[in-house]
């Protein structure tokens, strides 16, 4: 196993139980402990974990961005749900934009799965320009921009500009966070910019999230809830999510939903 795999599969542990100790992680991935130590001490440089005797805890940071394959292998099975409710959306002839998160991925490869006569697809995602590149009667527009290897994604200056100069039918997001009163939340000011820009330049904003993602908040604001018309999730959300989503006439998609 790579050294980069094993410290992302760390990640995910500590996503799942919020803490892991040196002993079980070496036993795990069949290495030393010391092995162990000092991928934990690299993580803790990195500003994502808090290393403890024995171990180490999640580092519960709003500004903390998870590299992409760690954010890929979280809840895959809601993310398949979600794709699948999200392809409905999709005609023949639109014009859609994806943003670089993992759920947009999944979305990707179920798109790739259906037969559409033309369908023109923005992105800032490499993940998801690969997956599309040899999708029947897809017509792919990846952005400028510099590429950031932990999320798969072209960002700065270039990428924002190249995204504004579309205009497209719908705009498939996801998102860190959803908080009543702070709305759609992001970790950092660099996705937050780049995710407004798909956002302004699409007619529809369509809101991918997974159902743990409700009421919490991430360290930057991306817009208000009610700049979306559609929310998919994996889960029916609560009765005050569902309110609220009424009184905004936002739609909502989840399984079972009628």
């Amino acid at each position: 196993m790579l050294l980069a795999e094993r410290r992302n599969l760390i990640i995910l542990e500590l996503q799942e139980n919020k803490k892991v100790v040196v002993s079980e992680l070496s036993k795990k991935f069949n290495v030393s402990e010391e092995t162990i130590r000092r991928d934990l001490d690299k993580l803790s440089e990195e500003g994502l974990v808090v290393k403890g005797y024995g171990g180490a805890v999640l580092k519960e940071d709003y500004g903390m961005e998870l590299p992409f394959n760690v954010r890929y292998k979280m809840n895959p099975e809601g993310k398949k749900v979600i794709a699948e409710l999200a392809v409905q959306e999709i005609s023949n002839r639109d014009y859609i934009s994806l943003d670089a998160s993992s759920t947009t991925v999944f979305l990707s490869r179920v798109i790739r799965g259906k037969q559409f006569e033309k369908l023109t697809v923005i992105t800032n995602s490499v993940e998801n320009a690969i997956t599309l590149s040899s999708a029947p009667g897809c017509e792919l527009v990846l952005s400028g921009g510099t590429l950031h290897s932990d999320s798969m994604s072209l960002m700065g200056a270039k990428a924002i500009e190249s995204i504004s100069a579309y205009h497209v039918n719908k705009a498939f997001i996801s998102c860190n966070g959803l908080d009543m009163e702070r709305g759609i939340t992001e970790g950092n000011d660099e996705v937050v910019s780049m995710k407004q820009a798909i956002i302004n330049a699409a007619e529809s904003v369509i809101l991918l999230i997974d159902s743990d993602k409700f009421d919490k908040v991430s360290f930057s604001q991306v817009c208000d809830i009610s700049r979306i018309e559609m929310l998919i999730t994996d889960r029916k959300p609560e009765d005050h999510w569902l309110e609220s989503f009424y009184e905004k006439d936002i739609k909502v998609k989840y399984p079972g939903a009628e």
